[in-house]
């Protein structure tokens, strides 16, 4: 990554995708929205992302990979392989990179629920956002020079 170029995280789930965006230096990562879709009908909420990825000037994307936690790869991470594939087959210019999530979300509800006190009904709301952040901000530290 040069600098001022923004990186985007997905959470991809099979209703939403939380969606973050790191700042031009690709120091921190913040929420931007969760998308829907429903992925048993073939609807990824690619239209959207393609949006704030040219929106954005976005050539790095960041997917959370799911993983088993004995470091296999089980349905859900091929779900988000396969989510990376359709978009790379959409957008070929793109980088895709894959950052390990094992446990983002039950972080991102400890987060919400211990130091946000927030209601479990805004909690499903925002947790996929919330979740992205983390795979993000997990990605950038990881790979900082």
């Amino acid at each position: 990554m040069t600098a001022y170029e923004r990186i985007v995280g997905l959470d991809v789930g099979s209703k939403t995708v939380g969606v973050a965006m790191s700042d031009l230096l690709g120091w921190i990562a913040q929420g931007l929205e969760t998308i829907r879709i429903d992925e048993e009908a073939g609807d990824f909420g690619f239209d959207r992302l393609l949006e704030l990825l040219d929106q954005h000037q976005v050539k790095k994307v960041v997917i959370g990979l799911p993983k088993n936690m004995n470091n296999t790869i089980g349905p859900r991470a091929q779900a988000s392989q396969r989510y990376g594939q359709k978009l790379l087959d959409i957008r070929p210019d793109l980088l895709i990179a894959y950052q390990d999530e094992r446990l983002t979300t039950s972080q991102a509800e400890r987060m919400l629920v211990s130091e946000g006190n927030v209601s479990r009904s805004k909690r499903k709301k925002v947790i996929d956002k919330l979740a992205a952040v983390i795979i993000l901000q997990n990605y950038l530290d990881a790979n900082s020079k």
